[in-house]
């Protein structure tokens, strides 16, 4: 295991962990991206980091305002600088073949990030998002509601930083930034995997649908999984659901 800091193109300290796969099979890092107070620490992605372990080599990290990263979230914008600084130490420690994989929040990175930085030294070679929102400002669910008050008011940051230990930015986004089903678009040839629970209480069906539907209509394809009895995110991926995920995140 590796641990070390890695600095974003706008100055923020992130923490990052890497390591090998077991056994060493594959010259493939996959690069984990977590959800919403979530962190390199927590119990269910440090649970997804062992299982890509059995397929791939895999880089960890906490977002600007999780775990013992420095800065403030500004839950999904610029947390793709976040994903990039991962993926080029990753390709620094010899990986020619690097992919991401990315849950809630997270799996709204990896779509920004495999659309912005294709063609750069912070390129993804394939991008699974699992439980990913398709569009922003939804507020449709009591779960979603329940995260808008944490992120917008004073005293729901204060909650997120004392109760749920994420620091959040206090600036509304200005201008919003590209949205994931503006981004699908933008992703082929990159293999892409949509991955969603068909019980996720906070983002509906018609946010995978979405997802699938804009890489269609650019004339790209999508895979889809809709996985039975899911929930969401991180926390609700099982064994049997991270193996397959290792799986595809590591075939030519």
């Amino acid at each position: 295991m590796l641990r070390t800091g890695l600095r974003t193109e706008d100055g923020v300290r992130i923490e990052a962990v890497y390591e090998a796969a077991t056994p060493s099979v594959t010259d493939t890092a996959v690069v984990v991206a977590h959800g919403f107070t979530g962190s390199a620490g927590r119990p269910a992605v440090r649970r997804a980091v062992q299982a890509f372990r059995a397929h791939a080599n895999v880089v960890s990290f906490s977002f600007r305002g999780h775990g013992g990263s420095g800065g403030r979230t500004t839950v999904g914008d610029r947390e793709v600088l976040d994903l990039s600084a991962a993926v080029r130490w990753a390709r620094g420690l010899g990986h020619a073949r690097v992919v991401t994989v990315g849950f809630s929040m997270g799996g709204s990175v990896v779509l920004r990030h495999a659309a912005l930085e294709r063609g750069t030294g912070a390129r993804t070679d394939a991008v699974a998002a699992v439980s990913a929102p398709a569009r922003w400002f939804y507020r449709g669910t009591p779960s979603m509601r329940r995260v808008h008050w944490v992120v917008t008011r004073p005293v729901g940051r204060l909650v997120g930083r004392y109760g749920l230990h994420t620091r959040i930015d206090t600036k509304e986004w200005d201008p919003v930034p590209l949205s994931p089903v503006e981004a699908v678009p933008l992703i082929a040839p990159t293999p892409l995997l949509v991955v969603h629970g068909d019980r996720d209480p906070y983002f509906p069906l018609d946010h995978p649908d979405s997802l699938v539907a804009a890489a269609a209509a650019s004339g790209g394809t999508a895979e889809m999984w809709l996985e039975r009895g899911m929930g969401h995110a991180e926390n609700a991926a099982d064994d049997e659901l991270l193996d397959r995920l290792g799986a595809w995140l590591v075939r030519p």
